[in-house]
């Protein structure tokens, strides 16, 4: 028989390392994206491709990958260890990266294509009175484009909530510490507890739906406004 604490605990750490994992790949992806919207250079199709690359590359490549990187037995894995005395593999951080990686392509392309639909008139007509480019940004780019962020970040939250292959691999299935709803619920399934299952993956209905409503009820604002 399950408790509330075994209930809850796999409920409260997805949506910790979800909140982190969407605002990292928010804020690398629309980094990104506003740097890329600006700019041509050589070898910008080839960069943005490896960018798409963990939409469509197997959940188990990118843990393998991630091991790879930031393993204990990788340059940056052995500096992380050094400089916070633990390594980042089997932690909650590692679900973290692995959810963020996943969720970044869908934030990147998303906010990329929001910066792109905005008139070149009117980022030119700023920089004209002006505007520097961090201005142009916070008074122009993102107002205007402020149905493509939310969109993205709906899109990053969910596509980080329902990872499990990377995050498998990267941080494990460790109890209380790096179990979130996706490994809980495929834990919960191998071992017969149909109810614990199933309970789980209503949480997560209920969990993605609410934020697609959101997102819906944001869209439908926008086309009245």
């Amino acid at each position: 028989m399950w408790t509330q604490t075994a209930f809850w605990e796999p409920i409260m750490l997805s949506l910790k390392v979800t909140l982190c994992a969407s605002l990292i790949a928010m804020l690398l992806g629309g980094s990104l994206a506003w740097w890329l919207s600006r700019v041509t250079f050589k070898g910008k199709v080839l960069l943005e491709t490896c960018f798409m690359l963990p939409l469509v590359l197997p959940p188990t490549v990118i843990g393998f990958l991630l091991l790879s990187g930031l393993g204990r037995k990788s340059m940056a894995g052995r500096l992380i260890e050094s400089l916070f005395h633990a390594p980042v593999v089997f932690t909650w951080w590692a679900a973290v990266i692995a959810a963020a990686t996943v969720a970044f392509p869908l934030v990147y392309q998303t906010m990329k294509a929001g910066f792109l639909s905005i008139d070149a008139d009117l980022v030119d007509a700023g920089r004209s009175i002006g505007a520097n480019e961090w201005q142009v940004l916070r008074h122009i780019m993102l107002p205007l484009s402020s149905q493509a962020i939310f969109t993205a970040y709906i899109l990053g939250f969910a596509r980080a909530l329902g990872e499990f292959g990377a995050t498998m691999m990267f941080a494990g299935n460790i109890p209380g510490r790096t179990q979130t709803l996706p490994t809980a619920i495929y834990v919960a399934t191998d071992t017969g507890q149909e109810g614990l299952a199933w309970a789980w993956t209503i949480m997560m209905i209920i969990i993605s739906f609410l934020m697609l409503l959101m997102a819906r009820a944001r869209s439908s604002h926008g086309m009245r406004s």
